[in-house]
């Protein structure tokens, strides 16, 4: 959809979601396979992976804060552009796991600031066309689907140090876009001013954080083991990028639909359906890799245990925490969820696949999918969720 009369910058913002998650398509499907042809243990990749989750746990909150009370955001989205290109340079030049670490955490460091305020700055730039959201957002699927793929059919006729250099050129992309971005005044919700402790007190939002942290443990040995997990049972380099881009395809389509979903179900029945998938997904893949058509169907369920449900969770949170809140409630959920919850997720995963094995592993993540199913049950209960009018369409990250 192209910008609007309002003057949204529709392609400005598009292209820098198409950039972002180009390099996540780039990056965490392959990654743990270039670790691994270096040598290093599934713990020291575990380790290693889960720097981009703990930078995510306070990164994202210390930047959003900065950026609630300066109310300017476009520049700290620039820094963080330029320093996680410098940071993963380091890449070429680091020898051992303590000079990896050492680059992974300070890429990780700037690269976790951006994204919930690129979230915030697009919300307000749409304002009340907050429906058109996942118009916007699924350009970033569109970009993982193009990275997945063509790394995956690059790597399987070049030495996997090539992709090195293609997250480099991901990166510099993401530059570009931030460099082209405008900044969006603050939409301050009308009424009185709400702390953020006083939001935190409430049983709801401390519920679905909550849920939101089990959920990202749960993925935490699909992001790391994933890839080698289907490499090991004999899937190609290719096969597994299509297996990346299916779940992600998956995500888009209920991208293109999420508005129509959030006007006819309530956050809650669109939260208990996503982790309800997880639960059966995780078990799919832990003892049914042998079988295609389970890894088929079970990457389908993409759509719902991340797209439905992180649409569904950034747009509780959008509508909870109100006005110069915003940037720091975005920043909360990326902390609690994909740092905290990614980091122990990526952690427990590094020691449990040796240890326990990849289908007790995935089984560990079937049952905090069914831990963060109970939490949406039982505490994320109001009536205003019953009405789309009533939701902020926002969907998806």
């Amino acid at each position: 959809m192209p910008a609007s009369s309002s003057g949204l910058p529709y392609w400005r913002l598009s292209g820098y979601y198409f950039f972002y998650f180009a390099f996540i398509g780039a990056f965490s499907p392959y990654f743990g396979l270039y670790l691994q042809s270096r040598g290093f243990s599934a713990w020291d990749i575990g380790l290693l992976m889960s720097q981009m989750q703990l930078m995510r746990l306070f990164g994202p909150y210390l930047w959003g804060a900065l950026a609630d009370r300066a109310a300017r955001r476009v520049p700290i989205v620039r820094l963080a552009a330029a320093m996680s290109v410098i940071g993963f340079a380091a890449f070429f030049f680091a020898d051992g796991f303590v000079a990896l670490l050492v680059a992974m955490a300070l890429m990780a460091f700037f690269w976790s600031a951006a994204l919930p305020l690129v979230e915030t700055i697009t919300f307000d730039h749409l304002r009340e066309e907050s429906a058109r959201y996942s118009r916007i957002r699924l350009w970033g699927s569109v970009g993982f689907i193009v990275a997945v793929m063509g790394t995956g059919a690059l790597l399987d006729s070049l030495p996997l140090a090539a992709l090195l250099w293609v997250c480099l050129a991901l990166l510099a992309g993401i530059l570009a876009y931030a460099l082209a971005m405008p900044e969006a005044p603050v939409h301050a919700a009308s009424g009185t001013s709400v702390a953020v402790g006083e939001i935190l007190r409430q049983p709801r939002v401390r519920a679905l954080l909550a849920a939101c942290f089990a959920m990202s443990v749960a993925h935490g040995a699909l992001y790391v083991f994933y890839s080698i997990h289907l490499a090991a049972n004999g899937y190609g380099k290719t096969l597994i990028g299509a297996m990346w881009s299916l779940g992600v395809l998956v995500e888009v389509v209920f991208f293109a639909f999420m508005s129509r979903l959030m006007r006819r179900y309530s956050l809650r029945a669109i939260l208990l359906a996503s982790f309800a998938a997880a639960v059966a997904r995780f078990v799919m893949i832990g003892w049914g890799v042998e079988s295609f058509a389970i890894i088929f169907v079970a990457q389908l369920l993409h759509g719902l245990t991340f797209g439905t449900y992180h649409a569904a969770a950034i747009a509780a949170v959008n509508r909870w925490f109100p006005g110069r809140c915003q940037a720091r409630g975005q920043a909360l959920y990326s902390s609690i969820s994909f740092g905290a919850g990614g980091l122990l997720g990526a952690l427990f995963s590094g020691w449990s696949w040796d240890a326990l094995g990849a289908a007790l592993t995935y089984s560990v993540s079937s049952a905090c999918a069914l831990v963060g199913l109970w939490l949406i049950w039982r505490w994320v209960r109001e009536p205003d969720d019953a009405s789309g009018s009533a939701a902020p369409a926002a969907a998806s990250a």
